[in-house]
């Protein structure tokens, strides 16, 4: 398998892990009897904008994209239909940003929105990412040659997801973060009231 393959996959594997346990948090804070620990939702959307849609899309976008429409132009459709949810992915982020915000204001306000819009975008990023790996992919491996793969490679390498296994500082610095604030079962902090 390409690298960039196993990297992107890897990449998904993480972000949807992120993806879980923000859903699984949201559902607490709307079941809480107690105000919930706001920072480690904070601190997951953080991950999920940073990361996803700032390093993963932009490098999917600019080399895998880019190169796979080169090689076979009747793929335009797909890849514009992939680069528009990667649009509308921080679109949703700023609506999770917001309901949060809300959320946390006026907590109990706003917890049932804030569940409601986390479900949303995890539903709309799973999707994302099954249309990549069962539609775009099997594209690629057909179509881009050897010295495709080799660029494509050298810069899906280039920005390291720590979740996945890697080493970026900050991103892992976030996550170590994450998990201490997240209460059991999703992290090791103290459960919320």
């Amino acid at each position: 398998m390409k690298e960039a393959i196993t990297v992107l996959k890897s990449e998904h594997r993480s972000i949807s892990a992120i993806l879980h346990a923000l859903k699984e948090l949201a559902r607490m804070a709307h079941d809480a009897t107690a105000r919930p620990r706001f920072q480690v939702l904070r601190s997951m959307l953080r991950y999920i904008d940073q990361y996803p849609e700032q390093l993963h899309h932009p490098k999917e976008d600019k080399h895998l994209f880019a190169r796979l429409l080169a090689r076979a132009p009747a793929t335009r459709l797909l890849v514009e239909e992939l680069q528009a949810e990667h649009e509308e992915g921080a679109r949703l982020i700023r609506e999770l940003e917001r309901a949060l915000l809300f959320m946390e204001e006026g907590w109990p306000a706003g917890a049932r929105e804030f569940r409601d819009a986390v479900d949303a975008y995890a539903d709309f990023h799973w999707r994302h990412m099954r249309k990549e790996e069962q539609e775009l992919l099997p594209l690629a491996e057909r179509y881009l040659t050897p010295e495709d793969w080799a660029a494509i490679d050298a810069a899906f390498a280039a920005n390291k997801d720590p979740i996945a296994g890697l080493q970026e500082r900050d991103f892992e610095a976030l996550f170590s973060r994450i998990v201490g604030l997240a209460p059991a079962p999703v992290g090791l902090g103290e459960r919320w009231g």
